[in-house]
C-alpha cells in the first residue's frame, strides 16, 4: 500500500504546525521548509481546516494553527479523512465486477485484513507521538528555532 502524496503533505503540515504551536505559521514558510509547491499545500491546508484539524486565520497577519492539541489528532483518522480511495484492489468496490474469480477468491479478505492492520497501527498514534523530538531535531531540520518546552502541567491540560 502506498499513501498519496496528498496524505503525506497533510501529515507534514500538521507536524510543522505542531512544532510551531506558539504562533501562526504560513503556507509560504511550510512550502519553503519542505520544498513543496504552495499550490499543493494550499489544497491540503484548506481540507485540514474543513476537517477541523487546523484553524485558518485570514488577513495580513494570518496563518494556520492546530485547531486542537496534538494529542487529540489521531494519525489513522487523518489518513482516512484525506485519502480518497483506500481500496487496495478493484474488487474492494462492490460495484466492480471485472474480476472473473470474484466471489471465490480469498485475496480480497486477506488484503482487507492487511488494510485493517495498517490502520490499527496508525490508530495507536497521535500527532503528539510524532512530536517526541530528540533535542529539537525536527525543528533544526526544518530551519526553525526549537519551540520552548512547556511546563508539565500545561502539557497535561493540552492533552486533555
Amino acid at each position: 500500500m502506498r499513501l498519496t502524496i496528498y496524505a503525506d503533505y497533510s501529515l507534514r503540515v500538521l507536524i510543522y504546525a505542531a512544532i510551531q504551536q506558539q504562533r501562526l505559521v504560513t503556507i509560504a514558510e511550510i512550502s519553503e521548509a519542505y520544498g513543496i509547491s504552495r499550490n499543493h499545500l494550499m489544497k491540503a491546508v484548506h481540507q485540514l481546516g474543513r476537517l477541523g484539524y487546523l484553524r485558518n486565520v485570514r488577513g495580513r497577519r494570518g496563518g494556520i494553527e492546530l485547531a486542537r492539541p496534538p494529542a487529540q489528532i489521531n494519525l489513522g483518522a487523518v489518513v482516512r479523512d484525506v485519502e480518497d480511495d483506500l481500496a487496495l484492489v478493484p474488487c474492494f468496490d462492490p460495484a466492480d465486477v471485472s474480476c472473473p474469480i470474484q466471489g471465490s477468491c480469498r485475496l480480497q479478505g486477506v488484503l482487507g485484513e492487511a488494510l485493517r492492520a495498517f490502520f490499527a497501527v496508525l490508530d495507536r498514534y497521535t500527532l503528539a507521538d510524532l512530536m517526541r523530538d530528540r533535542e529539537g531535531a525536527l525543528s533544526s531540520l526544518l530551519g526553525m528555532e526549537p519551540a520552548p518546552l512547556l511546563p508539565l502541567e500545561q502539557i497535561r491540560r493540552q492533552s486533555g
